[in-house]
């Protein structure tokens, strides 16, 4: 548990990690080192006679936990164990990437301690997260971030969170306040929000199955470290510590992610299934926006195709071509009445739906009841919107929003003598003979 979980998280995902803190001379703290030396984390544990070691018994029943008891010492260490910490951090501080503060409130993370390590850290370059607790902050500033959850940040911000404006008003007050260089609130159900310049970049969470909350923040903490260790950008290293999040979720008790879990994770969202590939509009404005900050480009596209042909199939793979992800805009059965005919459509809309979504080009289908696809494109807003080539561009529903939002808007040329028209004619005239 604590800084042990945020410890093993980090080997699991193929840090090196030292672990400094402070135990009692006891048979608890002789466990915590072998499950160090277990899991390969460098154990730099201050003995302190007469503290307990943390030990935390949780009770579970049904994949929930119950309860938790805990046997530990919450008094502040002793100078002498103060001193050990700051004189190993003079001598070796430079060696590492990135200086993680889990702080739980037991002792060792005073104000003058915490404060120091972080000067220490900045004079450096060495970026510092910190895991904070209590409704104070002030002794974190100048971290590089901290990771408090929504009911955390409205303590320490004595703002109540009630909606989008005062969870943005609640991250830039932490961000300006404690002189942060990266203001971050986890969201629990809702994901991770980033605040810069009065505006909030919100990732939504990735969880599908949740077992088991425990230790969550932990991975947050540790994914973040790694990431922003190997220099990626804000963005991209809370989106991989949601992914991390996501897998450990779905396990039972504090879990961690390697890896490989999370590559394998991040393959399999869109790959449950061609079922699942019909969602509401909502849900696809979540995942267009989800993939658009992780810099992939969202491809959308629409029709009625009632008769699925090989001018079909080939006119989506096409449109898939042309970005990472295409979301299909498919007129419901009393839209394609409305425009083709009472008679049509020959194939109901779930079944076309079904159809669409087996197709591996497709990788989204989105109902929609209207003549024209113009709303699904507003909330959208897709990075390349695709349409055939017997429209001009400035012609088709949705260019205005498109480009006026950095996107683009491209035709792409039907198979010849391939339509549902055709094929119905076909079929009422000579069998279905091509």
């Amino acid at each position: 548990g604590g800084a042990g979980n945020v410890a093993n998280n980090l080997v699991a995902l193929g840090a090196n990690v030292t672990m400094l803190s402070v135990v009692g001379n006891d048979e608890t703290a002789s466990k915590v080192r072998d499950k160090l030396v277990n899991v390969g984390v460098r154990d730099e544990l201050i003995v302190e006679k007469g503290r307990n070691t943390s030990l935390k018994t949780r009770v579970i029943a049904t994949h929930s936990q119950m309860l938790r008891f805990d046997v530990e010492s919450v008094a502040d260490i002793s100078m002498e164990s103060n001193e050990k910490i700051i004189d190993f951090c003079k001598k070796n501080l430079t060696d590492f990437d990135c200086l993680l503060l889990s702080d739980y409130k037991k002792g060792v993370l005073s104000d003058s301690l915490t404060k120091e390590l972080i000067s220490m850290a900045n004079s450096n370059n060495i970026p510092v997260l910190a895991d904070p607790k209590g409704k104070d902050y002030s002794k974190y500033k100048g971290a590089t971030l901290l990771t408090p959850n929504k009911k955390e940040a409205s303590e320490a911000t004595d703002i109540n969170i009630k909606d989008e404006a005062s969870l943005i008003a609640a991250g830039m007050k932490l961000k300006n306040d404690i002189k942060l260089k990266y203001s971050i609130i986890t969201l629990s159900e809702d994901g991770i929000g980033i605040f810069e310049n009065n505006k909030m970049t919100k990732l939504p969470t990735l969880a599908r199955e949740v077992y088991d909350v425990t230790g969550a923040g932990d991975t947050v903490l540790a994914s973040l470290a790694f990431a922003l260790s190997a220099k990626v950008n804000i963005i991209e290293a809370c989106a991989f510590a949601n992914k991390a999040a996501a897998v450990v979720v779905s396990k039972i008790g504090s879990a961690t992610a390697t890896l490989e879990e999370i590559v394998a994770y991040e393959n399999s969202e869109e790959k449950d299934g061609f079922e699942d590939k019909l969602i509401p509009l909502e849900e696809a404005v979540k995942i267009a926006n989800k993939h658009k900050k992780n810099g992939k480009k969202v491809v959308f596209t629409n029709g009625c195709f009632d008769i699925l042909h090989f001018g079909h199939v080939k006119y989506l793979s096409e449109a898939k071509k042309t970005g990472d992800i295409l979301i299909l805009g498919l007129n419901t059965d009393a839209s394609v009445k409305r425009l083709k005919g009472e008679n049509r459509p020959i194939n109901c809309e779930f079944d076309r739906a079904m159809v669409l979504a087996g197709l591996e080009a497709v990788d989204y289908v989105v109902l929609f009841d209207e003549n024209t696809p113009l709303n699904l494109i507003s909330k959208i807003v897709p990075n390349i919107l695709i349409k055939g080539a017997d429209y001009k561009p400035e012609e088709i529903v949705g260019y205005d929003i498109v480009t006026k939002n950095g996107g683009s808007v491209k035709t792409i040329k039907f198979v010849e003598g391939k339509s549902t028209t055709k094929t119905i004619e076909k079929i009422v005239e000579n069998g279905g003979k091509c």
